[in-house]
């Protein structure tokens, strides 16, 4: 909301000091992160700091202190400095005076409410404004109260800056009732004070020191303390329905059961380590034992001995491998379901691909996640209702959940819908990945990814109430034959995954369509297609497209037989060569087909100005095709006459060849397949796209593989990047087709 005296102090910091600090702000009325660092470079001016920054790091803190330990209106250097001060109060919401300069008696008001807000009006009495008091002013935390706090949390936070604000490294949090990753943090900081860590060696982090010296404090009914005030206050932090004591009574024991039930640990009442340190940080005690993990290692039967002499029941495995090269043990193997059943164990599935970036995900890559995922379920033989986890492997913040998780969680759901609902969608992720996909409808349960406590996912997050697995700590188990690199995981007992499970898949050749599935077919295409804003007969004047769905798929069923062939000629699936075909007709538009007739008339009265362009129902150059040719009919994949691209006769010939004739376009689009797995060129590409070289050309090529053929077929494109993306979800759709004819 606009603010008149937090316009006042922008218009003030522009231009007593814009030039000087070299940035000016917005004088939007409105209180920002941009207000409060030029506040902090005018403070720095004023201190004579030259390496101006926005941060109110050691320097700044280090010179305000040796010259100014406390201001107040005897101690206030300069009308200017003290207007600063000012400033920084409206934007906090507080009376800071009038701009005048002086440290009056509305200032100095201000700042005795500011330091009663924050917890710290006994340590720091009177209306001086201290270092660090300074440094809290001038951010966008609140001390009052917020719309979604509690106060039970706002509470803990003023305690913490009470007890603990004039040590060291230990910097006022925010009173908003809101826990943040520095609530968690203050509070750990908090044992590691009371457990006698000096200033310098206490940083906040639940490592191993504080583990171990915290062993020796555990609280239970009846004890009373500091002890059993920082317990409750965890209790707090993580949202469990108690205040703030230092007395453990019967109410704090039923709540620490109901806790620890929760959190599938034994329901004693007692604040013991373990249920401690599942307060203090997301991955909690990482000696206790899990009835779950998950591994990038092929459970063999003596590994399976291993993980069930180890405690385990639920074995956590991979549906595909996103390297043909690393991790070869990644995906589940063949035989291996059959050794997890027969050792009583159960398999719950993961699918993840690369997902370690924000930009991995998005609407279309969640489609294709999904189609991906039943399709490996099914070959790997996980029946109907089996709930695969999809992973997301990094810390995304709630804006990239919101922007790009989220709607990767809706295709993936749409997938799932359109493919009958198979199996439950399960999500891999942070404390909060999970919460938030959970809220939103798109899973049904949630994999924690509770190892990394400084995850802004995790950092004073309670663990959702939806979770069927906690991973907690990475371990070998065995030896010999039997060892195995692990993650353990708590289980909720939400999930229980498979332990008995259809006959797979196996990578056999692709067979003939069967005609009956052609109207399931054309139905998913095309239910796909309008997702992504291409309905039949889309676009607008000469983008306009001229092929509809039902005629796509017609024109590729006319040539299903060639297709076939040439499956089993080249161990090619046939869903690459109908992807290609299938994506080029519903892409040809009027200005395709005007720049056919370019071509033409440039061959045949000289009059066009194009030379060759990709035509025909492969979107094929006569260019790419006599590459392609001469290329394979060099390796012996086909024979022929080899032609010069750059002969307008051979141009010619090949073009009107593409261009009529279906099924020589059909077999060419199979040879530019060959020529990719050989290195054709794939175009240029946005930095930072992962690009690797296909294996030859297989039946089992993996996903990224797939990805890099369909977009080396589509070099041409200057949206190559973009039609790649969006058409591998149409893959994965043929390819479901493809799967039931071939296992039928």
């Amino acid at each position: 909301m606009r603010n008149a005296m937090v316009l006042r102090a922008q218009r003030f910091v522009n231009s007593v000091y814009g030039s000087r600090i070299g940035t000016t702000v917005e004088e939007t009325g409105e209180a920002d992160w941009a207000t409060m660092y030029a506040l902090t470079r005018a403070l720095q001016y004023e201190l004579g700091i030259t390496a101006l920054s926005d941060n109110f790091g050691p320097t700044t803190l280090s010179t305000l202190t040796a010259k100014y330990p406390v201001l107040d209106a005897d101690t206030v250097p300069s009308p200017d400095f003290c207007r600063v001060i000012q400033s920084g109060l409206y934007c906090k919401g507080y009376d800071g005076g009038d701009l005048d300069g002086t440290y009056g008696a509305r200032t100095r008001a201000a700042v005795t409410r500011l330091k009663a807000d924050m917890g710290v009006e006994q340590a720091l009495p009177g209306d001086g404004l201290t270092p660090k008091v300074f440094k809290a002013l001038l951010t966008m935390d609140s001390y009052v109260l917020g719309g979604s706090g509690t106060r039970q949390v706002r509470e803990v936070q003023r305690w913490l800056n009470g007890r603990y604000f004039g040590r060291q490294d230990f910097f006022a949090v925010a009173c908003d009732g809101r826990v943040s990753r520095d609530t968690a943090r203050a509070l750990v900081f908090g044992v590691q004070y009371e457990l006698g860590m000096a200033d310098g060696t206490a940083n906040g982090n639940f490592g191993p020191g504080t583990q171990s010296a915290l062993k020796s404090h555990p609280v239970r009914q009846g004890d009373t303390g500091v002890y059993v005030r920082l317990f409750s206050a965890g209790m707090v932090v993580n949202r469990r329905p108690v205040a703030l004591t230092d007395s453990f009574d019967s109410y704090l024991a039923a709540a620490v059961r109901a806790f620890q039930s929760f959190v599938a640990l034994p329901a004693t009442g007692d604040g013991d380590f373990a249920t401690f340190a599942s307060l203090l940080a997301s991955y909690g005690d990482q000696s206790r034992q899990g009835r779950a993990c998950d591994t990038i290692a092929k459970v063999t039967p003596e590994r399976a001995a291993t993980l069930k002499a180890a405690g385990i029941t639920y074995v956590g495995r991979y549906l595909t491998n996103p390297s043909a090269t690393s991790l070869p043990e990644k995906a589940v193997q063949p035989g291996e379901l059959t050794t997890i059943a027969r050792q009583g164990l159960r398999c719950f599935p993961i699918y993840q691909t690369v997902n370690n970036d924000a930009s991995d995900f998005d609407y279309v890559a969640g489609r294709t996640a999904g189609y991906a995922a039943v399709n490996a379920a099914l070959d790997h033989g996980f029946r109907k209702g089996t709930r695969i986890f999809f992973a997301v492997d990094f810390d995304a913040i709630d804006a990239e959940i919101t922007a790009n998780v989220l709607p990767h969680f809706k295709g993936i759901k749409e997938a799932m819908a359109d493919s009958g609902h198979p199996y439950e969608i399960g999500v891999y992720g942070s404390r909060n990945v999970c919460a938030r996909t959970g809220a939103a409808g798109f899973s049904t349960a949630s994999f924690v990814a509770g190892m990394s406590p400084g995850f802004d996912g995790n950092a004073g997050r309670p663990l959702p109430g939806d979770w069927a697995y906690d991973q907690f700590v990475i371990r070998t188990l065995g030896s010999g034959d039997g060892q195995l690199e692990v993650d353990v995981d708590a289980a909720s007992g939400r999930d229980t995954g498979q332990g008995a499970f259809d006959r797979p898949r196996p990578a056999v050749p692709d067979v003939a369509f069967d005609a009956r599935q052609v109207p399931a077919l054309r139905a998913d295409l095309s239910r796909y297609m309008r997702s992504i804003g291409r309905p039949d007969l889309g676009g607008i004047g000469s983008d306009a497209r001229l092929y509809t769905n039902a005629q796509a798929v017609g024109t590729i069923q006319d040539q299903d037989g060639l297709i076939t062939e040439l499956s089993h000629t080249y161990s090619m699936r046939k869903a690459l060569i109908q992807t290609a075909v299938y994506w080029a007709l519903r892409d040809y538009s009027l200005a395709d087909q005007a720049r056919d007739q370019q071509v033409a008339d440039h061959h045949l009265t000289g009059s066009g100005s194009v030379k060759d362009s990709p035509t025909g129902i492969g979107e094929i150059s006569a260019t790419d095709a006599i590459q392609a040719w001469n290329h394979c009919i060099g390796w012996g994949y086909t024979t022929g006459d080899h032609r010069d691209p750059g002969k307008d006769a051979d141009l010619w010939s090949v073009w009107q060849r593409l261009n009529k004739d279906n099924a020589f376009s059909v077999r060419t689009a199979a040879l530019i397949h060959l020529w990719g797995v050989r290195g054709r060129p794939g175009g240029q590409l946005p930095p930072g796209d992962r690009v690797t070289t296909p294996r030859s050309m297989r039946l089992d090529l993996a996903e990224f593989e797939i990805t890099e053929l369909l977009r080396r077929y589509r070099a041409w494109d200057p949206d190559v990047g973009a039609q790649t993306h969006q058409s591998l979800a149409v893959y994965q759709i043929f390819e479901k087709y493809n799967s039931i004819a071939r296992h039928a």
